[in-house]
């Protein structure tokens, strides 16, 4: 019993396994985008830069797949007003409590998680936003009004753009975090 307590030790900047969920976190976020396959976008953005068919007779296979994977995965990101303003109140209210503990009380587990969950949190809004963009655009495409290719080339561009903000925010999170946590760390050597 008493192992078990000093694995769930409260003292979180001084803990492997703090950083090791923040590292495997950020890593398991960064690899995509609403979980489309980088290498599809990949190959379509690469087609779409180099200009490639001009004027296409027939849609490339990649942009109809990508096409097709957006309006796979895109439903699973709707979120309804009414249940928005439910979530974004709830996530609201966790995350000024945890920070109210942790830097207005100085409870070190508290600041921890508010430089884990914060960020997530700014990570599912940006996805909730790309999928209400993607699923304009495609629709776009399924009325006809826009050619697949030119509807996958502005897909895979916003999913792009999108890859490269999850990996700023990413690298902003894991540098904030160690950054205070080492800060942390200086102010309490000995975890008190």
């Amino acid at each position: 019993m008493h192992g078990l307590l000093d694995v769930l030790d409260s003292r979180s900047f001084s803990s492997l396994w703090y950083w090791l969920l923040l590292t495997v976190t950020w890593t398991w976020v960064g690899r995509g985008a609403l979980g489309i396959p980088s290498e599809l976008v990949r190959a379509v953005h690469r087609r779409a830069a180099e200009g490639a068919d001009e004027t296409p007779a027939a849609a490339s296979p990649d942009s109809l797949l990508l096409l097709d994977w957006v309006s796979l995965v895109t439903p699973r990101w709707q979120v309804s007003d009414r249940d928005g303003t439910v979530l974004t109140a709830v996530a609201a209210f966790v995350v000024s409590a945890l920070a109210w503990l942790g830097f207005a009380y100085g409870r070190e587990l508290a600041q921890a998680m508010v430089l884990l969950v914060a960020p997530l949190l700014v990570l599912v809004v940006l996805r909730i936003r790309l999928a209400t963009r993607l699923r304009a655009t495609l629709a776009e495409a399924e009325a006809h009004r826009l050619a697949p290719d030119l509807a996958a080339a502005d897909m895979a561009g916003r999913i792009t753009r999108h890859m490269r903000l999850t990996m700023a925010l990413s690298m902003l999170a894991v540098g904030g975090a160690a950054l205070w946590g080492t800060a942390w760390l200086a102010t309490h050597p000995l975890g008190i």
